[in-house]
Formats: C-alpha cells, sequence, structure tokens
C-alpha cells in the first residue's frame, strides 16, 4: 500500500466522523478495512524486521564474547571442558576480573550504535511491549538475550559455552549483564528482582532458586516469544479459563450511544481502572465487553469459578497480568458469587487478581455490594439495571441476525422479525445466554428448513435455564394451553393480566419506575384460591405456556425443615435460583407456609411468626414471577394480600362449564357409545374439574377392560367410586335410574 492510498481512506473515515460529509458507503468501508488488513500486514513485517535487527546486535555481542573467551582459554578444543576444572584453569579464573569491572563492548561503527543508545520503533510491537510494561532500554536488551535461544537454536550452543558448563544453554543473570556490558555488581543486578518490571510483569522467569544469582538461568514466557513474533491468540495456559467474546461493531467504531457504555468507559479511564458493576437486573457482563470495545481495549472475560477451582492460581493470575497488557486488553470478572469472595480463600484471590491487574482495566460484577476489604483500591461503583424493551429487542435483533449469518441463513426482516422479537418480550437474559438462545432456535430451524419461529425462541431460552432449582422444586414443562380450560370469565380475565404483568414488568417497574422505594423487586405475585381440583395448578401451566415459560412446583418437603432457621435458608435458596430463571415458581397448597401469625405464647410461636415475616420482606423483593395456590384463603396472612399483584378466584364450575370438562376430559380419541348421556353427568353430578378428569380416566379403564365404546356404565361407576373417595353421600335424586342399575350388577 502507498502512503497516498492509506492516508485518503483514512481522510474519508475522518471527514465522516465530524460531519463535513456523508458518511463511507459500504464499499468504502470495505476498502479502508482491505487498507487497515494490508496495513496490519506491513507492521508485522516491520516487527519482525526490528526483532531480527535487535537480535543480531545480540548475536555480535555473543561473537566477541566467544572470541574472548577463546583468547583467554589454553585449550578451546578441549571435549571435556565445562564438565571439569583443572588447576591451571582455577589459576586463570582467579586472575581474571572481578565483579566491578566493566566488559568492553565490540564496536558497532557508525551504522550499528553499542547498547543504551539504539531503541525500536514507536510503532513496532517491541516499543509498545516496552511501554506496557514499564521497561528501560536495559529491560529491553535483557529480554532480547533470554529470548535468542527460543528464536535461534545456534545460541543454546553458544550459551553452552560462555556458561563453561554445556549442559546450561540458557544465559545466566551474570552472563547476560556481561553481554550488556555491565560488571556483575552494577545496579544491572536489580533489574532481576522480583519487583523489578521483567519479573513483575511476567516477561522473564528466573530459574534455579538454589543457586547464587549470577548463575540462574534466565527464560523468557514462551508467550512473550509468540507476541513479538506476531501471534495474537491467547496464552494457552488460559484456556478454558479466559475467552474473548465477539465484539459488537457499534461499540468498535465508537457509535453506541448507550448512556452506560460511555459511563463506565469514562470510569475506566480515571484511578486504577477498577470498576465495578452492582447487577439489578441487566446484562453487567456485555455492558462491560462493549465499554473495554468502546475504549480501545481487547476484552478478556474470565470465568472465575474455573479460577477458583484450579490448584495453579498464582501462576495463571500473573499469567493473566502478561496477557492483559500484550494484548493492551481489559478484563472482565464475574460474577462475584461464583468466587464467593465472604470467605477467606475468595477474598485472597480476588485481592491477588487486583494487584497483578493495577493499571489494567479491571471490570468486575456481581448482585452484591463491593467489600472495601476485598482490595486496597476501591471501583467504581456502577449500577446496572435492565435494558428496557428497546435495549432487549436490539440486542435480540443482533443475535439473531449473527447467528443467521452463522449458519448461512438470510437475517429476518419485517414483521416477522417484530413477531419474534414480541414473543421474547417477558424474559430476562444476559449477553451470553441470550447469544447462546438466538443460537439453539435458528439451528432449529435450520434443521427444519424454515424461518425462526417463537416457539424455537422459547425452548432455546428454557434450555438457558439452570439446575439449580430443579434441586428444589420439581419442573414442569407446560403441555396445556388457554383452549384447554373451562373457567368462569372473570377467572380468565384474571389470569390474563397475570400474563400481561409478566410480559411488561421490565417497562412498567423498570423503565417507568411505577414501583420505586424501599427495596422493592420487579417480581409479579399471584394467587390462585378455591376448592381443591377447580384448575389452578393448570392454569399455572397454562400461564407458564403463554409466557414460553416452565412451571416449578416447590416441593414443601425440601423446604419444611424442625430445625429453626433452616426453613428459611431453603426458601431464600429457591427464591435466589429462581431470579435467575426464566420461569413461574408455583407454592402448591401455600398456606402451610405462608399460614397467619398468631398471638406468641411459645417459643414455636415465636418461630412460626418470624418465618412469616421473612416470608413477607421476601416476596416484596423478589424479581420473578410466582403463584401461590390455596384452598383455604383464610388461612393466609392479611399481610400478603397488600404483596399480591393478581387475585384469581376458582369456583365450583356450573352445569354448563361441567359439559365442557366432561367432553374434554374424555377427548376425542377413545369410541363413545351413542347413548352416553354427558348432559346428564353435568347436570346431576356436582363435581371440580379434577374430579371430572379422574373419572374420565377411570371409566376409560373400565371401557378398555370390556373392549366396547365408552358408555354410561362405566360413567356411573367411576362417578361412584369418586364420591367414596370425597367421602359425599350417594343420593338417588343425583344418579336415578342408574344408581339401581349400578345396585343390581
Amino acid at each position: 500500500m502507498t502512503v497516498t492510498e492509506n492516508g485518503s481512506a483514512r481522510d474519508a473515515t475522518d471527514r465522516a466522523a465530524t460531519g463535513n460529509v456523508p458518511a463511507p458507503s459500504a464499499a468504502d468501508r470495505v476498502a479502508t478495512e482491505d487498507a487497515s488488513a494490508r496495513d496490519a500486514a506491513d507492521r508485522a513485517v516491520t516487527d519482525i524486521e526490528v526483532l531480527w535487527e535487535r537480535l543480531g546486535r545480540v548475536e555480535q555481542r555473543v561473537r566477541h564474547a566467544v572470541v574472548d573467551r577463546r583468547a583467554t582459554d589454553p585449550e578451546p578444543d578441549d571435549p571435556y571442558r565445562g564438565q571439569y576444572l583443572t588447576p591451571e584453569a582455577a589459576e586463570r579464573v582467579l586472575e581474571s576480573r572481578d565483579a566491578f569491572a566493566s566488559v568492553p563492548l565490540p564496536s558497532y561503527g557508525t551504522e550499528q550504535p553499542p547498547y543504551g543508545t539504539e531503541s525500536a520503533p514507536p510503532d513496532s510491537r517491541l516499543a509498545r511491549l516496552a511501554a506496557r510494561f514499564g521497561l528501560a532500554e536495559l529491560d529491553v536488551e535483557l529480554l532480547l538475550i533470554a529470548m535468542a535461544p527460543d528464536i535461534d537454536a545456534r545460541f543454546e550452543r553458544l550459551y553452552g559455552y560462555l556458561n563453561d558448563d554445556l549442559t546450561r544453554r540458557r544465559p545466566t543473570v551474570g552472563l547476560a549483564l556481561e553481554l550488556c556490558g555491565l560488571p556483575a555488581a552494577s545496579s544491572g543486578r536489580f533489574r532481576f528482582q522480583p519487583s523489578a518490571p521483567l519479573v513483575a510483569g511476567g516477561l522473564l522467569e528466573i530459574g534455579d532458586p538454589e543457586r547464587p544469582l549470577l548463575s540462574r538461568a534466565l527464560r523468557v514466557s514462551d508467550r512473550v516469544t509468540a507476541h513479538l513474533l506476531g501471534d495474537d491468540e491467547t496464552d494457552g495456559r488460559l484456556r478454558g479459563l479466559v475467552h474473548v467474546p465477539a465484539s459488537d461493531p457499534a461499540s468498535a467504531d465508537g457509535s453506541d450511544e448507550r448512556p452506560e457504555i460511555r459511563r463506565i468507559t469514562a470510569a475506566l479511564a480515571t484511578g486504577s481502572g477498577l470498576v465495578h458493576l452492582l447487577d439489578r437486573g441487566g446484562d453487567p457482563s456485555g455492558l462491560a465487553v462493549d465499554a473495554l470495545v468502546t475504549a480501545g481495549r481487547r476484552p478478556l472475560v474470565v470465568d472465575i469459578a474455573a479460577l477458583a477451582a484450579t490448584t495453579e492460581q498464582a501462576e495463571l493470575v500473573r499469567a493473566l497480568a502478561a496477557e492483559a497488557r500484550l494484548g493492551h486488553a481489559g478484563v472482565v470478572l464475574g460474577p462475584l458469587e461464583a468466587l464467593a469472595p465472604e470467605r477467606p480463600e475468595g477474598a485472597r484471590l480476588l485481592a491477588a487478581l487486583c494487584a497483578a491487574l493495577s493499571g489494567t482495566p479491571l471490570i468486575a460484577y456481581g448482585k452484591k455490594n463491593w467489600d472495601p476489604l476485598w482490595t486496597r483500591d476501591s471501583p467504581v461503583p456502577i449500577a446496572v439495571r435492565p435494558p428496557g424493551p428497546a435495549g432487549a429487542a436490539r440486542q435480540w435483533r443482533q443475535a439473531l441476525a449473527e447467528a443467521a449469518r452463522a449458519v448461512g441463513l438470510p437475517d429476518a426482516q419485517g414483521p416477522a422479525d417484530d413477531h419474534l422479537i414480541e414473543a421474547t418480550a417477558s424474559y430476562r437474559l444476559d449477553s451470553e445466554q441470550l447469544r447462546k438462545a438466538a443460537t439453539v432456535a435458528t439451528r432449529l430451524a435450520v434443521l427444519e428448513q424454515r424461518p425462526v419461529h417463537p416457539d424455537d425462541l422459547r425452548t432455546a431460552v428454557r434450555a438457558q435455564n439452570g439446575a439449580g432449582l430443579e434441586r428444589l422444586a420439581r419442573r414442569i414443562e407446560p403441555a396445556v394451553g388457554w383452549d384447554d380450560l373451562v373457567l368462569p370469565p372473570a377467572t380468565r380475565t384474571q389470569l390474563t393480566e397475570l400474563a400481561l404483568r409478566a410480559r411488561h414488568r421490565e417497562q412498567v417497574l423498570g423503565q417507568w419506575g411505577m414501583r420505586p422505594g424501599g427495596g422493592r423487586g420487579r417480581g409479579v405475585i399471584a394467587m390462585f384460591a378455591g376448592e381443591s381440583g377447580t384448575g389452578k395448578t393448570m392454569s399455572a401451566e397454562v400461564v407458564a405456556r403463554d409466557l414460553g415459560m416452565e412451571l416449578y412446583v416447590v416441593d414443601l418437603s425440601t423446604v419444611v425443615d424442625k430445625y429453626i432457621g433452616e426453613t428459611e435458608k431453603n426458601l431464600e435458596r429457591i427464591f435466589v435460583e429462581a431470579s435467575d430463571v426464566n420461569g413461574i415458581l408455583l407454592f402448591d397448597e401455600a398456606d402451610a407456609i405462608f399460614g397467619k401469625r398468631s398471638q406468641v405464647k411459645d417459643a414455636h410461636d415465636k418461630h412460626a411468626n418470624m418465618e412469616s415475616a421473612y416470608l413477607l420482606q421476601r416476596m416484596e423483593s423478589f424479581d420473578g414471577i410466582a403463584v401461590l395456590t390455596t384452598n383455604l384463603r383464610a388461612n393466609l396472612d392479611e399481610a400478603f394480600t397488600r404483596r399480591l399483584d393478581v387475585i384469581a378466584e376458582f369456583p365450583m364450575p356450573d352445569a354448563e362449564q361441567r359439559l365442557a370438562l366432561w367432553d374434554r376430559c374424555l377427548g376425542t380419541s377413545i369410541p363413545r357409545d351413542p347413548a352416553l348421556d354427558l348432559a346428564f353427568c353435568a347436570d346431576r353430578f356436582e363435581l371440580a374439574g379434577g374430579s371430572i378428569r379422574a373419572c374420565a380416566v377411570t371409566a376409560a379403564y373400565l371401557a378398555a377392560e370390556s373392549r366396547a365404546p365408552l358408555a354410561m356404565d362405566q360413567i356411573v361407576t367411576a362417578v361412584l367410586q369418586e364420591y367414596r373417595k370425597l367421602g359425599r353421600l350417594v343420593l338417588e335424586s343425583e344418579f336415578g335410574p342408574w344408581l339401581a342399575k349400578e345396585r343390581g350388577r
């Protein structure tokens, strides 16, 4: 590329950014990207040339040292040299220079200046590495001396010769100082201290700790060598612990105008660069990555749980710090809950990370406030709230478009795209979960060679739900819809209101702030009250399916504990897990744990009241969707009623509803006798929907045994069995002639 071409491309971009001319077209952007790629290739060649030139000077010094050594060695061709010490050799050692004498450097003439006056071009990798790690020119020279055997195998044998030990093929501290023309007792030896830039930055490793300092071997990390040779891949030691996410093009070119991004980017440029994102239901990880990209940094996202589980934490922390500096990167660390910094081991690891990454942009995030005792420097705290409908829609559109391009499908456009986005309104996902859900939904569509459907998104979102809540509640994938319900219009209206509250809660409670103060969450709480079998659990399942969520039924056996305080702990685990799951939490027979508070007469009453008080507070701060069902509404504490968003009454069905229930419970597959009189059953037998379903199943078994179509005989027999289960009287006025026929059998 010529300078004119490169300059014209940059000028066009600059004019577009300042508003003097329209933004570049797609063709201009492609040309600019091609120019940038060619610039990168040219710069890579320049970096290699710079490195080769500097290593050539190192070779000159090594040659000079070898010549001097041979000149003072009476037996340079001794095959056992370096393996023993003769008396004559010991005498020569005693007569050699002392530790305070300088070593003369070779003369390079006017074109190749000696050490201390040369420097790499400012835009080369070597110069950028020196600037990022705070290296002096002496540090750079020592680094090149130590790195030479990793690039050219000849240096191994030469260093073995100069070390007077053929088994030691890396430079020692003393040899490195000698090649730089410095006496062993000079201040240069302090460049190898643990706090010196070369060692503290992880560029140089000093081995043989049992040896004296001057005879300790020097080694350069493979990652540093690869970086100077043009490799930008992440250190292999960090594989599985660190990943570099795909950057948002809008953030990369600075066009992302989200205020959260601007605020985080500004905070990174202040002080130590430590920022803490307090998760309040938003996407802190995604915002952190976009902020680093906007700031011109390469984002390194750390799997903090995997790092805490390793046995080589100290080494990996140093490797992470070096990788961040090498790649001009920033680190994203979280969620802090996975690290458990309140424990000593978690606090120590967090302190080590912050100390090693001092001066490097570090964004930590979590749901708990930062403890000042964790680290020496306090971070800039920034609360991250849900993005709102518009922000969530933008994220979904981008994720679906990227997933479609990845599998070769055209992007969703127009109304179909809006239809997909509308189906995701009730979900709360972070950026990684959202990306995975979009990918899974797209792959499901590819399997059937069709566009992405809302059901694909619902299935993909449910696949992101963690298994933590399943250990505390029973997971149900909804299989019924609105058409399966037979309810009064008022009850159906209340269920519809519950669904719309769950679908628009982020906009109403978050964006519009309609529930301010008091630590109130953004959850939706409903109560279904009615007799057993009136359809309360089934209605919760219908609402869950309408929202594209799963239903989690709390198992009271895993919650209630005889030991004081354990029940509250179990409930807290359930609420915490449910807040991170796109599902509906169902407390069946809720009066067992949401009962009324009573007058305190003994310790048991006091504990029961404390449990109810805890639930009152926790339900108000809950961020998920919960449904309480009860057969005895009067048994629930009145204080819970104020905290409920929807109360749906489930009355016993009337005759018309019972007829519809009989017909739906029997279904269309079972053969029916022409004389089957379902209207008689609906009019005479006052049963709830659950009892009607039980009668239908029993009658179906009897019909299967008789190998004949379902008849009234089987229905009446099933109803009689249900009456006996319920403890109800069998009256002739209800059964009519069928009772006498049944008794005569």
